[in-house]
């Protein structure tokens, strides 16, 4: 690849994602800028805040510097400590994991299903422990997990459901919006998202128990809150706490993002869609498949991944697009086979299919502003190597379309 941005054929590069601009945002940080307050909890701090809690009729949303402070903050409000366990997938961010481990809990791994790549909702209770004390399922690509069943199992033993919708603001599982069906739930607003706001998150408190203390957890361990709203005639130190309060600036440009928010979700739905349409032969043929969304369930499609064949025909094709100045890549190392991982006891083989899946995933060029004659580019090239550098194998193997997903 050239500094120049484009490949050795000189074509122009596509990168793998690019941050939209809605035109709002100079506006808004400039009116932040100009009333005199840039700390945490101004006015676009509670703009932000108010619209998430309308839209997605969530009880409180306390907006955070990352989704990262968001899980740690979630993991503190379940009261995890030393011999406690959580159940989650290992086909995450370390962020999920991070959260309980920093607390001195074990995070214990489940398989994924192989439809959604989403926690397996049938496995989790053979997970279960008399040490168990939350579920954190992890909504991949923006695609709900099973809810119902995760919350009826949750419900059944006692625990907490932290909900990582970290790629899944403006999801929604039966009419719910991700995030809101959980005790508690993330968000990202990190560049790579589709709202962003360069670094940021948020916290959904939809456990009304759990509001206050979060609010004391989130700054500093202070009262500060009530103080604010004339509760308590000065504020004091009054648990844990943490640092958790983003910018108002960071604020301002996020709130620009929100208001595009459907527009956002449009566009990025008609890629999705242009993506499934223009390789629809390849996945007939069985030589790729796309993510299914399960029904009843709504995406705000914020990645576009393929599962191929094998391994090696992930990695051959991601070089091919690469040579060829198109960015795309693989996701998350599965966690339970990193060198933490190894550290907490596992071990390669313990999760076959999750560790089967993340060796074939793809991700393609997915952004607000993808030209068409970028997505076609991308359409064509895919095509292109397997009509032509990657043909069918003449022996007869099992292949995606024969799988019972």
């Amino acid at each position: 690849m050239r500094t120049d941005g484009t490949n050795p054929t000189g074509s122009p590069s596509i990168p793998l994602h690019r941050p939209y601009l809605t035109g709002a945002e100079l506006s808004y940080l400039s009116q932040a800028i100009t009333s005199g307050c840039i700390r945490g909890d101004g006015p676009f701090t509670r703009r932000c805040a108010g619209l998430l809690e309308q839209k997605f009729a969530i009880g409180k949303v306390l907006m955070t510097p990352s989704c990262t402070a968001a899980l740690e903050l979630a993991a503190t409000l379940c009261d995890l400590g030393p011999g406690d366990e959580v159940i989650l997938p290992s086909f995450t961010f370390v962020s999920t994991a991070n959260a309980i481990v920093r607390l001195g809990a074990r995070p214990v791994f489940v398989e994924i299903r192989a439809d959604t790549l989403n926690l397996d909702e049938s496995r989790i209770e053979a997970a279960l422990t008399p040490r168990t004390r939350a579920i954190f399922p992890v909504h991949y690509g923006g695609i709900a997990c099973e809810m119902g069943r995760i919350m009826a199992i949750a419900n059944a033993h006692g625990l907490r459901v932290v909900e990582d919708a970290a790629q899944a603001v403006d999801a929604c599982y039966r009419g719910r919006a991700l995030g809101s069906i959980g005790h508690l739930g993330t968000y990202s607003f990190h560049e790579t998202k589709n709202l962003v706001s360069g670094e940021g998150g948020a916290l959904c408190c939809n456990a009304p128990e759990l509001i206050e203390r979060a609010e004391i957890l989130r700054d500093k361990g202070t009262n500060r809150a009530k103080f604010f709203r004339g509760e308590v005639d000065k504020y004091t130190w009054v648990d844990v706490g943490a640092s958790a309060i983003p910018s108002e600036i960071a604020c301002a440009f996020l709130f620009a993002q929100l208001e595009a928010m459907d527009a956002i979700k449009a566009r990025r739905r008609a890629i999705d869609r242009r993506y499934r349409e223009g390789l629809s032969s390849l996945a007939t043929a069985g030589r790729l498949r796309f993510p299914t969304i399960p029904e009843g369930c709504d995406s705000p499609f914020h990645t576009v991944f393929l599962m191929l064949e094998s391994g090696s025909t992930r990695d051959a094709l991601m070089a091919y697009l690469r040579e060829r100045g198109v960015m795309a890549t693989f996701h998350f190392i599965p966690l339970h086979d990193s060198p933490m991982g190894h550290r907490l006891g596992y071990r390669e083989g313990d999760l076959p299919l999750t560790e089967d899946l993340a060796a074939r995933l793809l991700r393609l060029p997915t952004f607000f502003d993808l030209s068409e004659a970028e997505q076609s580019r991308v359409i064509d090239l895919v095509t292109r190597f397997f009509t032509q550098h990657a043909p069918a194998p003449k022996r007869r193997e099992p292949s995606l379309a024969s799988v019972d997903w």
